[in-house]
Order: C-alpha cells, then sequence, then structure tokens
C-alpha cells in the first residue's frame, strides 16, 4: 500500500488528509524533509499559494519537492496547490521586499492566480470530471490559460456563464494532477480516487 502525504505547511491539509483516510488510505502530514522522504505520493492542499511558497523554502522543502516531482512522484495539487504545480505563473505574486513568487512546477501550463476573482466570488457548479459528474467548489480559485501538448485537459467550467464558461479548470500531466477546485470540501471522493489510482498505476 501507498504511503500519501498531504503538505502540512498552511491551507487545508486536514481535510485532504481525512478524505484519504475514508478511503482506507494511509497518509501523514508532511512539514520536513524526513516525512517527505516517506511518501511515495504528495498532495499539496489549497490555502495561500504565495505563503506555501515561502514556508516550503522556509522549511528546506521547496528544492525536495522539486526534485521528487521531477523523479516521477504522483502529486495533486488542488486550487493553490494547482497553482505550485504550475511551470509558469501569468501573475505571481510580489512580495514587499520584491521577492516573485516560486512554483515547484511540473505540469507545462501557465496559471492565472484568482481567476475567478476574490473570496466573494466563489462560486460550486457541476463538472464532468473524467466521466463523472460532480459538484466542484471555488474558492478563489485559479485557472489554467494555456496548456503544453503533454497535459490532458480533464475539466472545463460548463454552463452559460460567459465569464467562466469553457475555462480549464482541471489537467493531468503523467503522474501530475491539478484542480482548480476544493474537492475535500465537497464530499466527493471522484478526485481523490482518481490520484489514488493514478498512484497504483491504475489510470
Amino acid at each position: 500500500m501507498s504511503l500519501f502525504g498531504v503538505l502540512a505547511l498552511q491551507g487545508d491539509f486536514r481535510e485532504h488528509l481525512a478524505s484519504l483516510s475514508e478511503l482506507g488510505e494511509v497518509a501523514i502530514a508532511v512539514r520536513t524533509q524526513e516525512e517527505l522522504s516517506r511518501v511515495d505520493a504528495l498532495i499539496i492542499p489549497g490555502g495561500e499559494s504565495s505563503v506555501i511558497d515561502r514556508l516550503s523554502r522556509n522549511y528546506g522543502l521547496a528544492n525536495p519537492i522539486k526534485e521528487r516531482i521531477a523523479s516521477g512522484m504522483p502529486t495533486y495539487g488542488s486550487c493553490a496547490g494547482m497553482i505550485m504545480l504550475a511551470d509558469r505563473l501569468e501573475n505571481p505574486a510580489v512580495a514587499r521586499d520584491g521577492a516573485v513568487q516560486q512554483t515547484f512546477g511540473g505540469i507545462d501550463m501557465t496559471v492565472r492566480r484568482n481567476a475567478f476573482g476574490r473570496q466573494v466570488d466563489s462560486f460550486e457548479n457541476h463538472l464532468d470530471f473524467n466521466g463523472v459528474n460532480l459538484e466542484a467548489v471555488f474558492i478563489r480559485a485559479p485557472e489554467a490559460i494555456e496548456v503544453g501538448p503533454q497535459v490532458e485537459v480533464i475539466s472545463r467550467v460548463p454552463g452559460v456563464d460567459g465569464n467562466a464558461q469553457g475555462r480549464i479548470v482541471a489537467v493531468r500531466q503523467g503522474n501530475l494532477l491539478a484542480t482548480s477546485f476544493h474537492p475535500e470540501v465537497s464530499g466527493n471522493a471522484a478526485i481523490h480516487e482518481f490520484f489514488i489510482n493514478i498512484t497504483r498505476g491504475d489510470a
């Protein structure tokens, strides 16, 4: 059985741990290099991507995570995690000292932060995800505005809302999966099940 890790520096990592536990998987919170070295797969949760970036560098985790991703470790990022898995950011955060936000990278895509607006613009929408209809929760969500040829677009926002319709909100590249939305708060296990299957080589 694979050991799953959830990056637990900031954000809703507890909800991801609970989702994995409910599916019968063994999962640990990852805050140190030693914990990272133990896991077979990693989830990067929603939260503040700029804070996750800063803390991962402060804790000495940024480069080890990049190396594990580059070596093929299955990794899933939700919301802020999607931002952290992008090779490029259209609008990276800039700190007061002028430092520009960095990512772990891995997925050949350009991501726009806060693409659907601020917290008050959060919304829910039904999506088709790999043949499964689910209710997706978008909270200050990013979107992929450009993807490379090796990236599979799994979900786009449907419906008639011209501001959101057709926008890319779930992608996969090899062992890497990213969604704009938060499956850990919707009660639908389809995304976590899909990631578990990726980790096992069944998807």
